[in-house]
């Protein structure tokens, strides 16, 4: 069990919080996490990209010249995919890219991620994110107070906060996720997390629950 210590938005220590990365995933495998993370990576390709074959390109469809007696090579059409203003000869048509992995898989990978978090230090708590009304200001004044304005940082809190959101989504390499909507891309991509001790109770609840046997 490990005690990680939680601060105000003032940098103070105010308490200590315990827990134990291995509660949420007693290994990591990297493998997993690897393929958890291309399939949320490849799921965010639009895949609506198209070009125009030789029969859709404008252009005449007249022999370009006699067929024999110029010492060229024979050539029937200005739209052959090997000229210049041709057709591409392998024309892309869209398509869809996404797929998924097995729910199962895609907690665990999630679980594994925060305990990797854990395990490397690179969760700082705080004990409370609240805004009266959203403040990018204050917001870069709490992540500065921390430590946390020289690196990436995802900001995660119990539920959806507006004004967290509001406050953080203007600040370069700051992302802001609740807990309920954390997956193992969210969590790893970013350097540092920085969340509240409700949100941490949030996971952990969440992951509780992932882990329990299903029912038919």
């Amino acid at each position: 069990m490990a005690s990680l210590p939680v601060y105000d938005r003032h940098g103070k220590e105010v308490g200590t919080y315990e827990i134990d990365h291995t509660e949420l995933a007693p290994r990591v495998n990297k493998q997993l996490l690897h393929d958890a993370v291309v399939m949320y990576q490849t799921n965010l390709r639009q895949g609506t990209v198209r070009t125009k074959n030789r029969s859709e390109v404008a252009g005449t469809t007249k022999k370009m010249y006699r067929q024999k007696g110029t010492g060229n090579a024979r050539a029937g059409s200005r739209r052959s995919g090997i000229r210049r203003g041709g057709g591409h000869i392998h024309a892309k048509r869209p398509k869809d890219w996404r797929y998924r992995l097995p729910r199962r898989a895609l907690q665990v990978a999630t679980r594994m991620a925060i305990a990797s978090k854990l395990a490397d230090d690179q969760v700082t708590l705080i004990d409370d994110l609240a805004f009266e009304a959203p403040k990018t200001k204050d917001m870069a004044a709490i992540l500065q107070t921390l430590g946390l304005h020289e690196t990436t940082v995802l900001v995660t809190t119990a539920r959806h906060d507006e004004n967290v959101f509001k406050s953080a989504r203007n600040i370069r390499d700051v992302s802001v996720s609740p807990a309920v909507e954390l997956n193992a891309l969210v969590v790893l991509a970013p350097r540092r997390i920085l969340a509240t001790t409700a949100a941490m109770d949030a996971i952990r609840a969440r992951l509780d629950r992932s882990s329990a046997p299903m029912t038919e």
